[in-house]
């Protein structure tokens, strides 16, 4: 087995808990029916929020929601570069899977944009 990084993104409606775990549902939702994650063999997964986003932890919702109780995560606040996507919530999964295993990434609601 080797680890490979599955990237999604969405930006979030506005700065609220329930913007952010809903975004966050849709965003794991869809990583996790178009890559066959289970949490098994999840290594760690990274979230990143922009400087406009604060108002909860996205890992809370992954346990929350998802039943990731015994997966390490972690969330930080992504560069403020300026002109880029506002209210964007990013997610990095790190799997640990098998060679041939291609990642298939998410990227929804706008962050479609950040692929180009």
């Amino acid at each position: 087995m080797i680890t490979k990084g599955i990237r999604g993104a969405i930006t979030v409606e506005s700065n609220t808990e329930e913007s952010i775990r809903k975004a966050l549902h849709e965003l794991l939702s869809e990583l996790i029916s178009a890559n066959k994650i289970e949490e098994e063999y999840i290594s760690h997964v990274i979230f990143t929020l922009t400087d406009d986003l604060n108002a909860a932890f996205p890992a809370k919702f992954a346990r929350l929601d998802f039943g990731w109780n015994n997966t390490a995560m972690m969330c930080f606040h992504e560069l403020d570069v300026p002109d880029s996507l506002k209210r964007c919530l990013r997610v990095l999964i790190v799997l640990n899977c098998e060679e041939n295993f291609t990642p298939k990434f998410v990227y929804l609601k706008g962050a479609e944009n950040l692929r180009q």
